[in-house]
């Protein structure tokens, strides 16, 4: 029953910032940022925790700002979700500006594949929309929600933003390093591990774990690894390259890619820092310790 109201509450929602005139649909959500935020929830708490990592010098004023535009972005980001069906190309390509993409496009150029790792941040999907809308295949994992009905809703959603979606499953690892070693690229959102087993970083001075799977990837096909982070700007999103990884060529298998995943850990921490408000990440990712609360 929870399960069906859940999928339920979204469809509904799909449908509503769907018929909503543009401006009506943004500001209804900062209204649902708002009152989810005063409500205070876990994962507001879990998101105020989150934060306090990554400014800890923040008073009380500033952190309460600033988990008001957290709160306000991460609602945009689902207004867009639910809204993108109507978006047409032009807008999906105009809405959406990239910085360093050389580093982009000549790993792709290769032809030995290229796998783009970045954070929850921003609005990830319309960064995959935007290279899919050049014509360029692009291959992604998805966490599998539940109600199975929501789960297949968001597949074919991105399905129809020109991505291969594939679920999370002991299998993926396999169809990925095929898609690479076509020449393919692969996107992988890679800061909260989801198996249970990733990889121990040093993240804002604290302990984290993230999925190893980018760079196992890499060492495993030989396809470029590139860093992206995705940040929101007044009329749509930014898209920051960094330059590939230099992958190792010495030490055990887990020593390389504990090692090329504290670099992505160190590139995604250094773009949270300059852009905290569009870091969605309302989930646990740190295991020293629960919850950080502010004491100045």
């Amino acid at each position: 029953m929870i399960e069906y109201f859940t999928y339920l509450m979204y469809v509904s929602c799909w449908r509503l910032l769907r018929a909503l005139p543009k401006s009506a649909a943004y500001r209804l959500g900062d209204v649902i940022a708002d009152l989810t935020r005063l409500r205070n929830g876990k994962s507001i708490r879990r998101l105020h925790s989150n934060l306090l990592r990554v400014k800890p010098e923040y008073d009380k004023d500033q952190m309460a700002n600033l988990l008001k535009k957290s709160m306000r972005s991460h609602l945009r980001y689902w207004i867009d979700t639910f809204r993108f069906t109507d978006w047409d190309k032009n807008h999906i390509l105009d809405s959406a500006e990239t910085i360093n993409d050389k580093y982009f496009f000549d790993a792709l150029a290769s032809g030995k594949g290229l796998i783009v790792s970045l954070p929850h941040a921003g609005n990830w999907d319309h960064a995959g929309a935007y290279f899919c809308a050049q014509g360029i295949s692009l291959t992604t994992v998805v966490e599998h929600v539940k109600p199975e009905r929501l789960f297949r809703r968001f597949l074919q959603h991105r399905e129809k933003m020109g991505m291969e979606a594939l679920d999370l499953n002991s299998r993926v690892t396999a169809i990925l390093a095929q898609r690479l070693r076509s020449g393919k690229l692969v996107a992988l959102v890679a800061d909260r591990d989801l198996s249970k087993s990733g990889v121990t970083v040093n993240f804002f001075d604290g302990i984290a774990r993230m999925p190893g799977g980018p760079a196992a990837l890499a060492l495993q096909t030989g396809a470029a690894l590139v860093t992206a982070f995705v940040s929101y700007t007044p009329t749509g999103i930014r898209i920051e390259f960094e330059k590939p990884i230099e992958l190792p060529t010495h030490g055990s298998k887990d020593e390389m890619i504990q090692g090329v995943t504290q670099i992505c850990a160190d590139r995604f921490a250094a773009n949270i820092t300059r852009y905290p408000q569009d870091w969605h990440m309302l989930q646990r990712i740190w295991v020293d310790g629960d919850f950080v609360e502010w004491t100045s």
